[in-house]
């Protein structure tokens, strides 16, 4: 039996790996403090602070396969001295923010990246991170630049923002999305992608990516699957940013909205993945899977992206 090792595991995506990679058939070891929530059934959990220099004594053995999920440079250095050469596969998730340049749809894997100056910035701790792990694994390493996560359990609250907005009803607040577009992968198909890729030994560095949708599609498709009465206030980018509005995500923003000069951020070029296995399932049930979600959790709860009720009434007030 395979044996994997994930470096965290307990959290969204993590445990999200985690179990499909045992349904894919392997044993799943987590290490991790337990504290982003629990392992998914049948992993084993290793209880560790990775701060600590013996967090690693534990799982110092031959591992099939390992997953690093940290960007924090000092984690991921400790890792690699303490298992790159006990792994015969690793997969470092990494991120499209790695890139300089946002402004070019359909760039891939040999666009330009960011020069990592500040490690307190994430492109630039990515970009390092991916550096540290290609110099210790050479052509063992998966380099997963994931792009936007959705679905169920998403801590951003980005694209669950916009089914949970149509499903409470009335004046809706939304950007102009002529020429906008979205490209979420559902947490689901890359934690399947992931465990594949370290079953199949896919290496180098790819895009993973969902595909490429018009900003006004995917709004459309929320819209639809809340089936609540509403109304779209459709707002221009200045009137907007005006009233305070922030682009893509956090507090008081609209998720997803992007500034035009941003028009290649969400069109990454996804053959690599494709050609590596990824499967994608439709925008339609990773809408209605997230907005099952949505309601479990609460659609009125306080959010980590969007605007609240009062902010939306404020501003389509002004």
């Amino acid at each position: 039996m395979r044996q994997l090792l994930i470096l965290g595991g307990t959290g969204w995506l993590g445990r999200a790996v985690a179990a499909q990679a045992l349904a894919q058939g392997a044993e799943v070891t987590c290490l991790a403090r337990g504290e982003s929530g629990e392992t998914a059934p049948g992993a084993r959990l290793i209880r560790a602070d990775r701060n600590d220099p013996d967090s690693y004594a534990r799982v110092q053995r031959d591992w099939d396969e390992v997953v690093e999920l940290s960007w924090d440079p000092g984690f991921v250095a400790s890792a690699l001295d303490a298992l790159a050469d006990r792994a015969a596969h690793w997969s470092l998730i990494s991120s499209v923010s790695v890139y300089a340049r946002s402004d070019i749809p359909f760039a891939d894997e040999t666009a330009e990246l960011v020069e990592p100056n500040d490690l307190e910035q994430y492109p630039d701790a990515k970009v390092h991170a991916e550096r540290l792990t290609s110099a210790r694994l050479g052509d063992r390493v998966l380099l997963a630049r994931a792009g936007l996560i959705a679905g169920p359990g998403d801590p951003t609250d980005r694209f669950g923002y916009w089914p949970a907005r149509y499903a409470r009803g009335g004046r809706v607040v939304a950007p102009e999305a002529a020429g906008r577009h979205v490209q979420a992968i559902d947490v689901d198909d890359l934690a399947a992608w992931i465990a594949h890729a370290g079953r199949t030994g896919v290496t180098g560095p790819i895009n993973a990516v969902g595909e490429e949708l018009p900003l006004a599609a995917v709004l459309a498709a929320a819209r639809d699957a809340a089936g609540t009465a509403s109304e779209t206030v459709t707002l221009d980018d200045d009137t907007l940013i005006a009233r305070g509005v922030a682009y893509w995500a956090g507090p008081r923003s609209l998720p997803l909205w992007l500034p035009e000069s941003a028009g290649g951020f969400a069109r990454r070029s996804d053959a690599a993945f494709v050609a590596s296995g990824g499967r994608r399932r439709s925008l339609a049930e990773t809408i209605r899977r997230t907005l099952d979600d949505e309601r479990e959790r609460g659609l009125d709860r306080p959010r980590r992206a969007g605007l609240t009720p009062a902010e939306e009434a404020e501003i389509i007030g002004a």
